[in-house]
């Protein structure tokens, strides 16, 4: 299909135009042939258009960062993305997260920040209010997709995945321009920054290490596409190459939301140390890379690892917790 051609199906499917039979062949087809990254950019632009908006003052809207992965890699590992990306609203950046809960996973974003006691229960503009005051808001994505709620079904009823574990990440409610994306499956590191590069995206980095993990990897080698000013380059990681020590994937295993709040916690305050730490580093240095914060993945981690070491990581996550229950 063609994006239009994407973007018409799509929009058939969010207007609850086709029935669940018909659903499920578009999916399953879909998944059978191999998703193209004109059919993820019109499934997307179909998907954020039916979402309920969050819309930032135009200052805003051009600094606005997200990072998050697909999921479904099925690493236990504890929430990366998550702690990475109070470190990066620590750095500075202005951080509109989009998650849910666990899916395939122990603790989702949304189960641990909900025991580390974010409210995200919060209306369009006070996630707004949150962006600008704490320079980070989740934005919980059954509230923001209310769509969904008649295709979640269909999906459930299909034995593999479809085109909607891929959009996840691709599907901001804040629209956001700037973006570390992580996928289950290096065979999606083109499609979806062709995607993104069909979308407008300002600024993104699309990775998945040799061994299978959603993030960049300290176990491994990770392989990435940046997109930056509508050219698409690619590359590879090497965690050795950055004075990170590599470690085993039981290195950055994680638990429930209750133990994983406490690894998040641990990395924030300094008290964790170990490849837990090195993990948040590296994920946090290509995303300051990726926003231009930082010139390179090496000064990247330097700024990472002083937003920790100063306190300013844990400082930030504090007024996030606390604006959040009062604004």
């Amino acid at each position: 299909m063609t994006y239009q051609e994407s973007r018409s199906l799509f929009e058939k499917i969010f207007s609850n135009s086709l029935s669940e039979n018909e659903i499920r062949e578009v999916l399953v087809d879909l998944y059978n042939r191999g998703e193209t990254a004109e059919e993820i950019a019109g499934a997307m632009e179909v998907m954020k258009n039916h979402s309920l908006k969050v819309v930032v003052d135009e200052e805003f809207r051009d600094k606005l960062f997200d990072n998050c992965g697909t999921g479904g890699d099925k690493s236990g590992s504890f929430n990366i993305s998550t702690t990475v990306a109070f470190v990066l609203a620590g750095a500075g950046l202005y951080m509109a997260k989009h998650g849910n809960r666990s899916i395939t996973s122990k603790s989702g974003s949304g189960d641990v920040l909900e025991k580390l006691g974010l409210n995200f229960n919060l209306s369009p503009i006070q996630h707004s209010l949150m962006i600008q005051e704490a320079k980070f808001t989740f934005m919980f994505a059954p509230n923001h997709h209310p769509a969904m709620k008649q295709i979640m079904p269909i999906r459930k009823s299909i034995p593999h995945r479809t085109i909607f574990n891929i959009l996840g990440p691709l599907t901001s409610p804040a629209d956001v321009k700037k973006q570390l994306i992580g996928v289950f499956d290096p065979s999606f590191i083109g499609k979806i920054t062709s995607a993104l590069k069909i979308l407008g995206t300002k600024s993104a980095t699309v990775v998945s290490s040799r061994d299978g993990l959603d993030e960049v990897a300290i176990s491994d080698i990770t392989h990435f596409n940046t997109l930056k000013n509508g050219k698409i380059s690619e590359g590879e990681i090497d965690p050795e190459a950055y004075g990170i020590k590599k470690a085993p994937f039981e290195a950055i295993k994680g638990g429930d939301a209750d133990r994983n709040a406490e690894i998040l916690l641990g990395v924030l305050d300094g008290s964790i140390k170990d490849a837990k730490r090195d993990i948040v580093l590296l994920n946090s240095a290509v995303a300051l890379y990726t926003d231009g914060v930082a010139r390179d993945i090496k000064e990247g981690i330097e700024i990472a690892r002083e937003t920790i070491d100063s306190g300013k990581a844990k400082r930030q996550f504090d007024l996030i917790i606390n604006l959040s229950q009062k604004i």
